[in-house]
């Protein structure tokens, strides 16, 4: 088994932090929907401005509201108006990853979705993998190359 991103909300601002509330990070049902996160569903968090990672569960706020609230001891973790990352995963056997089309939404500043995006990934006759990310049109867009 491997274990595969599932679904990425990528660049969405917190809008609250609440010390007080027992845990989780609140959404909204829509953008969840959309990317594929359930109710319940653990998720991984990364900060973009302080580094910090963390992991905990989804639990569905106001529909519409684009609420992106970090509760109990992760609301230390990030600030109002952090821009984060959030991604669930699945364990899939690998022969399952190529059938696998993860979306990934994007944000603005004030959380509506600026576009959708498709992770996709092929194997081809020689047993080599490859990765694209395609817009909403279904067209790769260019892949980030490492330094050389």
């Amino acid at each position: 088994m491997r274990k595969i991103v599932a679904a990425k909300l990528h660049g969405i601002r917190v809008t609250g932090a609440d010390l007080n509330y027992h845990g989780s990070i609140t959404l909204d049902p829509e953008q969840c929907e959309r990317a594929g996160l359930l109710p319940l569903e653990f998720v991984e968090i990364w900060n973009k401005a302080s580094g910090a990672r963390i992991s905990t569960y989804v639990i569905f706020g106001e529909r519409g509201s684009r609420c992106c609230v970090l509760n109990g001891a992760a609301a230390r973790t990030c600030q109002p108006g952090d821009e984060i990352i959030i991604a669930s995963s699945a364990y899939v056997q690998e022969s399952e990853i190529a059938a696998m089309r993860p979306r990934v939404l994007t944000f603005d500043a004030h959380n509506n979705v600026t576009s959708t995006l498709t992770y996709s990934v092929a194997l081809d006759a020689e047993g080599r993998w490859s990765f694209a990310i395609l817009d909403e049109a279904g067209s790769a867009l260019p892949v980030p190359l490492r330094a050389r």
